[in-house]
């Protein structure tokens, strides 16, 4: 593979993922899900498991790509390091913003100042979108460019503005800090900086010594507060320094004394990446391609088989983001992605992977979209719910189309896959008028 050639692999298995996201995060009733379609409940994995860490993976085999180009230039490292740093802000920011989305947590629900902000957040979110329009390489004419440069002063001025309404408005004592973005972002700096300051040796050496002092602190360190060590989910140590960090208020809602994203089991999701970056550095190689395909199989059954090994010292878990979790799902994300180069960008069959590469090359765009309009489904009330209660849009579509006439199981199954269909429906428009948006 040429070192300006797109890994269109890496494409199709993003998508893929995406995909895979949107299918198991908006099933119709949460109740009536297909066993392999939900998280395992503590220790253990399945294949719902696999979707955020091969997010992570993915994040690291394009670092190379993207970064490794930019050494190889001779770009200067203060300019690589703030494109760094501004990508992980943006990304991290994002995360919060979609936390924060739709109700913003006003602190007086019928302040008629709310609809105002409404409209100037739908307002931002046009101008953020025509922004990255005019940034694809089709509309780099002096004239686009000025639209460009004026819409950038309108988003940030209605950024602004938001902002003050906030500052006075705005009850964030219980905004959740972590997330799935803000994890992405976390290990897309530490990942970008180490790939700036070190070889793949040490790369290899600092995931090594990531995994075994994150098993040490687990196993052997006594949770302050006289408490054993332990993997139960609100005495771990994580737990106790994520409610260190953070406190209670700003911690994963479902549990408030624990958080699957929190920052502790962050440190080996750091691995997950880095494991990605090994391998970008190994497809960017001068190889042949069937030895590149070769030798990604065979780390990937090697890592498989090494984290069902470690699962009965350190349990698989992807809440704790166990060692084990991160070699067995790094092993699974290595043979995915060799099978899909061996298919595609050796053998050159590519006709049956265009739905995933449209959603892979909009992946951000794919993410963001499903989220908001997941909760923007949630957020909008009707009348006719149980009880004489007001139920969400999303309960009404679910059981107007969906649960009236399929069995529970697959109605919720139906229900997901619209999901999925609807978000690729706008994907697919942004393909056909060749607009990548990214981040």
């Amino acid at each position: 593979m040429s070192q300006n050639t797109r890994l269109l692999s890496l494409d199709i298995l993003r998508g893929m993922t995406i995909a895979g996201m949107i299918l198991v995060n908006n099933p119709g009733n949460w109740d009536t899900i297909y066993a392999p379609l939900d998280h395992a409940e503590w220790h253990g994995c399945t294949p719902t498991d696999w979707v955020f860490p091969f997010f992570l993976f993915m994040v690291g085999v394009a670092i190379p790509l993207a970064l490794g180009r930019r050494k190889d230039e001779g770009q200067p490292m203060g300019a690589i390091y703030r494109k760094i740093g501004l990508r992980s802000l943006i990304i991290f920011g994002i995360g919060l913003f979609l936390g924060l989305f739709p109700g913003f947590y006003f602190r007086d629900k019928s302040n008629p100042l709310i609809y105002f902000h409404y409209t100037v957040m739908a307002l931002f979110m046009v101008a953020i979108f025509f922004r990255e329009v005019w940034n694809q390489p089709q509309y780099q004419t002096p004239t686009h460019q000025r639209y460009r440069q004026w819409i950038s002063y309108l988003a940030l001025g209605l950024a602004a503005i938001m902002v003050v309404i906030g500052i006075w408005n705005y009850d964030l004592s219980t905004l959740r800090i972590p997330g799935v973005l803000q994890r992405i972002a976390l290990v897309y700096l530490a990942c970008g900086i180490i790939f700036i300051n070190f070889n793949p040796r040490t790369q290899f050496w600092i995931g090594i010594g990531l995994l075994l002092g994150y098993w040490g602190l687990m196993t052997l360190v006594p949770v302050p507060g006289g408490i054993a060590p332990n993997l139960e989910p609100e005495t771990n140590l994580g737990a106790w320094f994520d409610r260190l960090i953070f406190t209670t208020n700003h911690l994963w809602k479902q549990s408030k004394t624990w958080d699957p994203e929190g920052l502790f089991s962050t440190f080996p999701a750091i691995v997950t990446g880095i494991s990605g970056m090994l391998v970008g550095e190994w497809l960017r190689s001068k190889r042949s391609d069937y030895e590149k395909v070769s030798g990604l199989l065979a780390a990937g059954v090697i890592l498989f088989a090494l984290g069902l090994i470690w699962n009965p010292l350190f349990p698989l878990n992807k809440k704790l983001w166990t060692s084990s979790f991160v070699l067995y799902t790094s092993g699974v994300a290595m043979l995915f992605l060799g099978v899909i180069y061996w298919l595609v960008d050796i053998k050159g069959w590519k006709t049956w992977s265009k739905p995933f590469q449209i959603y892979g090359m909009n992946a951000m765009f794919a993410f963001i979209f499903s989220g908001i309009v997941a909760k923007l489904l949630g957020f909008y009330k009707l009348p006719g719910g149980e009880n004489g209660e007001l139920q969400s849009l999303s309960s009404w579509i679910y059981h107007s189309f969906y649960s009236n006439w399929l069995p529970p199981y697959n109605a919720s199954l139906a229900y997901a896959i619209t999901n999925v269909l609807f978000v690729f429906g706008a994907c697919w428009v942004l393909y056909r008028f060749r607009l990548f948006m990214k981040v």
